[in-house]
């Protein structure tokens, strides 16, 4: 891995001149927008410093752009809500928009399959979820190596556990082209009903679950895995600081709140600014993030923006 490009892609990300050292940041607040100059190391706390991953790691050195949802349901995303052919190609449109928004990083597409779905009644075994079939997510596998790209399998836990859930869909995620996606939102550690509060996970599920992907790829050497952990509460992820980097595994906090321009972009600063991990990510929402008053959804620019740059992108 050539590390010198790997710092230097970091230092873009989060706007830092290569020469002078200064930072410069959008802060939000509320409905209202500013550019700010960090001037000193001492205020900087982007990029954050974390092992170096293995080689042929895929971030920073490329942008995933990812389409989001569950073949069952229209409500959950676009991969429910249009035929197959539909979504790839509309997805090919997305893609490029951020290879012109950003040509210094090369664009991978992706596919983020919700695998373990968080449900309003207990089920046969009381955990509140429902776990997709076999051919679903072989036809999410399917998608992605059409596009040659990625598969993100996601996993709302409801009341099971990660260390549960996990060992269940190993047989993909010992392929190279398979990632994690872990929802905060939907781990109910105490005892409600998914949907009727927020969950949240702990750096201790967090680490277990990038130490389970760490060992898949020590046994069957493979490529540095991408772990996706969405958040848009503080709560949601607690002892941030307790998250453990590894070299076989990169961690993107994903912003995926939805509402105004304003909001998200306040959520972002407010929730994923100061509590960096190691990667950023930020959800957009192609019909929630335009009910009014909004006034449409965030642009690649406005998304290149935000501070760090999120090198992870996906679409519901």
């Amino acid at each position: 891995m050539d590390k010198a490009d790997y710092d230097a892609r970091l230092l873009a990300l989060a706007h830092v001149s290569t020469t002078t050292g200064s930072q410069t940041s959008r802060a939000t607040s509320g409905s209202l927008t500013s550019t700010t100059t960090l001037a000193t190391s001492t205020q900087r706390i982007w990029p954050v410093k974390t092992v170096y991953p293995n080689a042929d790691a895929i971030l920073p050195f490329r942008r995933v752009v990812a389409y989001y949802g569950n073949f069952y349901s229209k409500q959950m995303g676009i991969l429910g809500e249009y035929p197959t052919d539909r979504v790839l190609s509309m997805l090919s449109s997305t893609t490029a928009e951020w290879a012109v928004a950003d040509p210094a990083t090369p664009v991978v597409p992706a596919i983020h399959y919700i695998a373990v779905v968080a449900q309003a009644s207990a089920g046969k075994e009381g955990k509140y979820i429902l776990r997709m079939p076999d051919d679903q997510i072989e036809h999410a596998l399917d998608m992605a190596k059409q596009i040659h790209g990625l598969l993100f399998l996601d996993v709302q836990v409801g009341m099971s556990t990660l260390e549960r859930e996990l060992p269940l869909l190993e047989k993909y995620l010992r392929m190279p082209q398979v990632h994690l996606a872990i929802d905060p939102e939907l781990s109910m550690k105490y005892g409600n009903p998914p949907g009727t509060v927020i969950g949240t996970f702990d750096a201790t599920d967090i680490n277990y679950a990038a130490e389970y992907l760490a060992g898949l790829v020590d046994t069957y050497y493979l490529p540095p895995k991408i772990l996706v952990v969405h958040r848009f509460t503080q709560a949601m992820v607690t002892n941030y600081k307790k998250i453990q980097t590894l070299p076989e595994v990169e961690i993107v906090m994903d912003m995926d709140g939805f509402g105004s321009k304003e909001l998200k972009m306040g959520t972002y600063t407010l929730v994923i600014y100061p509590e960096p991990v190691q990667f950023t990510g930020i959800k957009l929402f192609y019909k929630n993030d335009t009910k009014p008053p909004s006034t449409g959804i965030l642009s690649p620019q406005e998304v290149l923006d935000l501070t760090p740059a999120p090198i992870y992108i996906q679409y519901q």
